[in-house]
């Protein structure tokens, strides 16, 4: 039976109380788009409260330190992220790449920890604007998953990929559907090389500039499981017409 796709709202350092509201009305629609699992990411400090509002969709977190209980000011763990109502966890995200300097070591090692304690993972992956200039978009991809991808027994079943063409976050543009289908069945290629027969299994979605208007056709892309949405998932309106899309696919 194929697995429905999955869309995830990654709402980064964006969200107060006031924004419960639009999480429940994602929440109500989730009812009626039974086609499509959903989820959102919150910052931190609205997990628990999304997760007690809204009862249909996933609730993960947005990063994790990869230990537990030691002298880390500031940081939270992956038992912490559980305990809050988190049922999984973003590593390996480009602005923390980026912005924190994680390297694939680190990323694994939030995987790996993450799935531990029975998190979920959605790992991401993808190439700089240089080197997609420069022809080496996928050779850079395969060793960005090749450092990152947790080796954990079983991880195939709690893993989750999510290609993210850095040069397309926040800009607006995106790639062509047939460039996302060629990334996305290398990834796959080397998901089942990592993991034998459960690489075929594992869900690879696209995220990058997805919005109501291009969902349809990114969705439509070979090999892709569904979105990891940024912008477009602020607002019940804006998101719900990136499930609705994904859900239309599915009838």
């Amino acid at each position: 039976m194929a697995q429905r796709p999955y869309i995830v709202g990654n709402w980064k350092m964006h969200g107060t109380r006031a924004m419960l509201s639009e999480a429940r009305a994602i929440d109500r629609a989730a009812e009626r788009l039974l086609k499509a699992e959903v989820a959102l990411a919150p910052p931190f400090t609205l997990i628990h409260a999304i997760r007690r509002e809204a009862q249909l969709i996933g609730v993960g977190a947005q990063d994790c330190h990869p230990e537990d209980g030691n002298e880390h000011t500031g940081e939270i763990s992956p038992a912490m992220v559980k305990d809050a109502g988190a049922g999984f966890v973003i590593v390996g995200h480009s602005e923390r790449r980026s912005q924190h300097h994680e390297t694939d070591a680190d990323v694994r090692a939030k995987a790996e920890a993450a799935l531990a304690v029975g998190l979920g993972v959605i790992l991401c992956v993808g190439e700089s604007t240089s080197q997609r200039d420069a022809g080496e978009a996928e050779q850079a991809v395969a060793a960005r998953l090749d450092g990152s991808l947790p080796r954990a027994e079983h991880a195939a079943e709690r893993v989750t990929i999510a290609y993210e063409p850095l040069w397309c976050i926040g800009s607006g543009c995106t790639p062509t559907v047939g460039e996302i289908g060629a990334m996305h069945r290398m990834i796959r290629a080397r998901l089942v090389e990592t993991y034998g027969p459960g690489g075929a299994a594992v869900r690879i979605l696209y995220g990058g500039s997805v919005k109501p208007e291009n969902a349809a056709e990114l969705l439509g892309a070979d090999e892709v499981g569904g979105a990891l949405v940024g912008g477009a998932s602020l607002t019940a309106e804006n998101f719900l017409g990136i499930i609705v899309a994904a859900a239309e696919r599915e009838a």
